[in-house]
C-alpha cells in the first residue's frame, strides 16, 4: 500500500510539474539614446510571440488592460511628455463588445527624458500588460527595467 501511495504521488508531482509550465508570450528590452547633453529617449521594445498581442496604452474604459508605463521618481530626470507608442492595429472583440487598439510582433514604445544631472542617470519603472491570443488572456503582468544613461 505504501509503495501504491508513493507511485502515485510521484507520478502526480511529475505530471503537474510537468503541465504547469508559466507561459510568457511577451519578451521585453529596453534601450536608450542621447539626443544631447539635457536629453533622452528610453526605448521599450516588447517581441510578441506569434498570435499573441498586447494592448495599446490607449484603450476605452469597459475594456482589456491598457499597456502603461510607471518610472520611478529621480530628481536626477523628468519625464519630456507621455509615452509614445507606434499606431497600433485595431479589431473588435466580443468578449468586450467594442473595437480595441493592439500590437503583435514587435513593438517599441518611447519616452523622452529630460536629463538633470551631469552624472551617469539611471532610469527605472515598470510596464503593466495583458497578452491575449485568439482563445485566451493571461492574467495582467507586470515588467520590470532599469537602465542607466552616461
Amino acid at each position: 500500500m505504501k509503495k501504491t501511495l508513493f507511485a502515485f504521488t510521484l507520478l502526480f508531482f511529475a505530471f503537474s510539474a510537468a503541465f504547469s509550465q508559466i507561459h510568457e508570450p511577451v519578451k521585453w528590452s529596453v534601450a536608450t539614446k542621447k539626443l544631447n547633453n539635457n536629453e533622452a529617449v528610453v526605448f521599450i521594445k516588447a517581441t510578441i510571440e506569434n498570435g499573441w498581442h498586447i494592448y495599446s496604452i490607449s484603450v476605452p474604459s469597459g475594456g482589456p488592460v491598457a499597456t502603461s508605463f510607471n518610472f520611478a521618481k529621480s530628481a536626477d530626470y523628468t519625464l519630456n511628455g507621455k509615452t509614445l507608442e507606434p499606431k497600433p492595429k485595431s479589431k473588435y472583440e466580443d468578449v468586450f463588445k467594442m473595437d480595441v487598439a493592439y500590437h503583435n510582433g514587435e513593438v517599441v514604445f518611447q519616452q523622452k527624458v529630460k536629463l538633470n544631472s551631469k552624472k551617469p542617470t539611471k532610469i527605472s519603472g515598470t510596464v503593466d500588460f495583458m497578452s491575449c491570443d485568439k482563445t485566451r488572456c493571461l492574467p495582467p503582468d507586470e515588467y520590470s527595467f532599469a537602465v542607466t544613461i552616461k
